[in-house]
Parts: structure tokens; sequence; C-alpha cells
């Protein structure tokens, strides 16, 4: 199997290497999920930086906006990227001076401030989330689609039984 490892070679060195058979199994899941995670994103930021300049926080943002044609406020932007409002201010900022993105303030609240996508970072993102799609696709291709799906189902169990912070 690609990327297995026998039973003499521990593998790539990861979160999950932490871990030894005497620890408690849910850590032991706990350390492979970050692994597979991080083993996932690192190609992804990789990919998003070489062929589109840009970074993940940077697709993350855009991605929400194009969720939302009409515009977000930036506190939304903040709680559903979970980042600070000073990391989405600093990031916002620069997508407006690229024109990709446009600030305004709320009519019904003059302190808040709604940004969307203009129709170049409309444009620039979908080119963006094409190729992202394509290397997950990739990425996850170890997988059939019969283990994407219960693995799918297993996470989403796992997600309904962890208590929101």
């Amino acid at each position: 199997m690609h990327g297995a490892s026998s039973a003499t070679d521990p593998g790539p060195v990861d979160s999950e290497t932490r871990a030894s058979a005497d620890d408690h199994q849910a850590l032991r899941l706990w350390l492979r999920l970050l692994a597979c995670t991080n083993r996932i994103e690192a190609p992804l930021r990789t990919r998003l930086r070489e062929q589109f300049g840009g970074s993940l926080p940077r697709f993350d943002l855009m991605a929400q906006l194009d969720r939302q044609p009409g515009g977000m406020k930036m506190r939304e932007l903040s709680r559903r990227l979970m980042v600070t409002g000073g990391n989405v201010t600093g990031l916002t900022d620069r997508l407006v001076a690229e024109g990709l993105v446009d600030k305004r303030s709320d009519s019904a609240d003059g302190r808040a401030v709604t940004v969307q996508l203009t129709p170049e970072g409309r444009r620039q993102f979908r080119a963006m989330a094409k190729a992202h799609e394509a290397w997950v696709v990739e990425l996850l291709g170890g997988l059939s689609p019969a283990q994407q799906a219960q693995l799918f189902d297993l996470l989403g169990q796992l997600k309904l039984g962890v208590p929101e912070a």
C-alpha cells in the first residue's frame, strides 16, 4: 500500500509520532487526525502560494465572502474564520488594496463594516477554488469513494459528539 510503513519503519515524523501504543486510543486518534490535517494542508498552502501568490487564510476569507454575495460584517468573518478581528482586518485591507474586496460602513450600525468580493475578486477566487478542489480530490485519492463516504460519516458523528467551545 502506498504511504504505509512496515513494522520496522516508523514512517514520517509528525504529530502522530508523539504517541505510543500505551497511550489512550482517543489520544492516538487525535494525533492521527492532526497529522492528516497537516499533511493535507501543507501542499495546499504551497500550491496556493506558487500558483496564485496567495495563502490559505486569504483563500478561506475569500471563500466565506463568495458564499455571501451581499457581503459580510467583519465581526462575522472573524467568527467564521475563528481568528481575531485584527487578523481579518489586516488581510481584508490587503485585499482591498488589490481591488479584490470592497469595504463599506454598515448603514444600520455605523461602527460595523461590511466587506464583499469585487467582480475581480470573485473571478480570482473562482479560479483558486477550482484548483483547490482538484488538489483536495488528488490528496484524498488514496481512499476509495466508499472509504471517503465512511470517513465522512464517522467524522460527522465525532463532530456532533464534541461540544463546541
